[in-house]
């Protein structure tokens, strides 16, 4: 997105309107009404939405649009996130709670919540975005600044299709645009919803973007209905794990607890605290923090009461502070320390950790002993998190233990590999290979090796990204490898969390454990409504039922070949994704609930489920149409027309876990070539050959982006290894003859 632009995520954001059905869309060629006609025709339809926090204290105001006479409401999707009630204000007063959300889509932005009206409602009339033209006037009603109902009138002045990576263009409006405005209706003045209030500029109120209400009928045309308690938990903490207390905005995304908003607490303080108790009297807890203002102050509590008594360790305006807090008001504050912490980096992420002893309390930044006090005043209770005043943050990877191992990259051992990693690039012919050895041998190290030597050699930069692209993808590929061989012996591994690592390779900081831990929480919800020998077809049932009636999961409705689609975590995030994805969801959460029968289809184009059931005949289940299962026959229409052949028994076979996350590496690879960016396939053709090394295929493809990319070494060493390996299906004569052009 351009620098002047923000998208309008403020709590007073107004929001977006619906169209009705194709039958009410008004005749085009009536006469227009004057705006006085059009507002009294049409503001009726017009809501005041109200989100609500954990202690029901409202929180934001927004704007909706009314789609049907029984209650179904337009809305941008991020007026409703993050908040655990929903009510809709009609304009004669009347208030309903939200009682499920109809559909949502996080790349659009938008979502339709329903309600349960007394009486039918009036819908806006939806029109076709497409025929809108430059210079059109248009009207945007909503509720700029919580000023409910508000009109104001303006143009179509332009197009534009460079904003967000969306498939569709953006309309440019000439409209005076105030906070809250977001998410508002645009109508012609035939009173026919044009576009949805998106986007905001900077430098001056009167331009302002909407989104068309085209993409809003992806939704009313393919809805996926959760109920509002669902939807409260979508981005939520596990609250099997932890328990926020005393307010604040806490969430959960990417593996990475996430808090914003002011705490209840005196000083904004707000906790949330872990619902495992530490191992012992002498332990051991470290997080990993960051503050988006180093005048805030946000780290680790322990011995909590639950409530306004606990420690807590934390950085403050550029230094580390260990307090007691014995009450509400900071008069039972006592700060035990307060410390200069050289290692400390402002920011940044730290790692800071507590060692906690009956008699003694130490604290520890980035490895660094910085604290030792000597105070035995509270003791026992729980673990967690803490943050005070406005401050938005940060963490991850929350450890506790009687003795934490040190995870940190090793000084002397990042300084040897920093001098090899200035050695190889001093040397024009060294080779990717040369170095490898060094960094996989002590990958703890590599991050912070290159990390340091990208800062240092600028100049240098393509070539280091190269070879942490390299390393990287290596390191990762052993681990994805290491899950798909787990329990190797009876045929088992890690699907999921093979999967999950995929996603490192575009970001790094996606942490495992939490969305495996989701995974296992949502089985635990399954299996608690089976009964206690429930048979293959019932936990099939059951799980469809939990994806796709309790909790939202729906299929990419938009751009279906977007890289996040890929991606493991964001499927969980934003309840989303492609068929693969959705099935590996899928199988594992069946699995984890006792359907050891579940298993992939790897039918070409279009990725299925399948099971056995008790007569031990196959049933295929398709995840992408929300579990519908599927005949073969019916299979094989859907892949006659995916693939304009017949199909055979061998393309409903079962395939491993290794075939699975091979073919999502596929999908990737292929993503990257038809954006015309081949080069940045190779990390996952890395992956694939750490999975399986005599995919010559795979060499093959490596050793071209190598060439096109101007490895002419790494090509060379592909090359060499097909020729050695003599690889079917590859013309050994070209091949060599390319080999000897190097």
């Amino acid at each position: 997105m351009a620098p002047w632009i923000a998208c309008l995520l403020l709590p007073g954001a107004f929001l977006l309107p619906c169209f009705a059905a194709e039958d009410s869309v008004a005749d085009s060629s009536s006469p227009s009404p004057p705006v006085e006609e059009l507002t009294r025709r049409t503001l009726d339809s017009v809501v005041v939405i109200y989100q609500h926090g954990r202690d029901a204290d409202v929180r934001g105001i927004g704007t909706g649009f009314i789609v049907s006479p029984d209650g179904l409401i337009a809305t941008n999707a991020h007026v409703i996130n993050s908040h655990t009630g929903i009510d809709v204000e009609l304009r004669d007063g009347t208030i309903y709670p939200a009682t499920a959300v109809h559909a949502s889509d996080h790349r659009l932005d938008l979502a339709l919540i329903k309600i349960s009206p007394k009486a039918p409602l009036t819908p806006l009339k939806l029109g076709d975005s497409d025929s809108l033209v430059q210079g059109q006037p248009v009207v945007a009603l909503g509720n700029p600044r919580g000023f409910k109902f508000s009109v104001v009138e303006g143009i179509v002045s332009g197009f534009r299709d460079d904003i967000n990576d969306m498939p569709f263009r953006y309309i440019q409006l000439a409209i005076p645009i105030e906070e809250g405005n977001s998410g508002g209706p645009v109508l012609n003045l035939d009173g026919q919803v044009q576009g949805i209030v998106t986007l905001k500029a900077v430098v001056t109120r009167n331009l302002g973007f909407a989104t068309p209400v085209n993409a809003l009928k992806l939704l009313l045309n393919k809805p996926n209905p959760i109920p509002i308690d669902a939807w409260a938990t979508i981005g939520r903490l596990d609250p099997q794990r932890w328990t926020p207390v005393m307010g604040g905005d806490w969430s959960q995304r990417a593996g990475r607890i996430l808090v914003s908003g002011t705490g209840s607490g005196f000083g904004g303080r707000a906790l949330c605290l872990q619902t495992a108790t530490p191992p012992g009297d002498s332990y051991e807890l470290e997080v990993e923090v960051k503050l988006d203002d180093e005048s805030g102050a946000a780290g680790l509590v322990f011995a909590s009461d639950g409530s306004d008594v606990h420690y807590g360790f934390y950085p403050s305006g550029g230094q580390i502070r260990l307090t007691r807090f014995e009450g509400p008001d900071v008069q039972s504050w006592t700060i035990l320390g307060q410390y200069d912490a050289p290692s400390y980096r402002s920011g940044d992420w730290n790692r800071i950790r507590v060692r906690v002893e009956p008699d003694r309390i130490s604290g520890y930044v980035n490895g660094q002993e910085i604290a030792k006090v000597d105070d035995t005043k509270l003791r026992g209770g729980q673990i967690g998190l803490c943050k005070f005043r406005q401050t938005a943050a940060e963490f991850r990877r929350f450890r506790v233990g009687a003795k934490l191992d040190e995870e940190a990259a090793d000084a002397a051992t990042t300084t040897k590999l920093t001098q090899k990693i200035e050695d190889y690039l001093k040397s024009p012919s060294a080779t990717n290979a040369d170095i490898l050895d060094d960094l996989l041998a002590a990958p703890k190290n590599v991050p912070a090796s290159l990390e340091a030597m990208r800062t240092e050699l600028t100049r240098r930069l393509g070539r280091l990204q190269a070879l942490s692209e390299s390393a990287t993808a290596q390191i990762i590929g052993a681990e994805v490898a290491a899950a798909l061989n787990e329990d190797a012996a009876t045929g088992g591994g890690n699907l999921f969390r093979a999967g999950l690592l995929v996603a490192r390779l575009d970001n790094p900081e996606i942490e495992t454990e939490p969305y495996e831990a989701l995974l296992d929480s949502m089985a635990k919800q399954i299996r608690s409504k089976l009964p206690a020998k429930a048979t293959e077809d019932e936990i099939v049932k059951a799980t469809i039922h939990f994806m796709f009636e309790e909790n939202g999961f729906h299929p990419s409705r938009l751009d279906y070949y977007h890289k996040s689609n890929s991606y493991l975590n964001e499927v969980l995030d934003d309840r989303e994704g492609i068929p693969i994805t959705l099935s590996i969801v899928f199988i594992e959460l069946a699995r984890r609930s006792g359907a050891n029968s579940v298993h992939g289809v790897g039918t070409p184009g279009h990725f299925m489920a399948g099971y056995t059931k008790a007569d031990g005949s196959q049933q295929l289940v398709d995840v992408f149409e929300s579990g519908t299962f599927v005949s073969r026959d019916a299979a094989a229409q859907l892949f006659f027309e995916n693939s304009g052949l017949e199909l055979q028994d061998d393309d409903l076979r079962p395939v491993t876990n290794r075939e699975i996350v091979i073919r999502m590496l596929r999908n990737l690879i292929a993503h990257e070539k038809e954006k015309g960016v081949p080069e940045k396939a190779i990390p996952y053709l890395e992956v694939a050959l750490k999975i399986d090394p005599d995919d010559a295929a795979a060499r093959f493809d490596r050793a071209l982006l190598r060439y096109q990319s101007g490895d002419i070494e790494g090509t060379k060493s592909d090359l060499r290894w097909l020729l050695q390996a003599d690889a079917p299906g590859i013309n050994q004569d070209r091949l060599r003859r390319f080999y000897e052009s190097l």
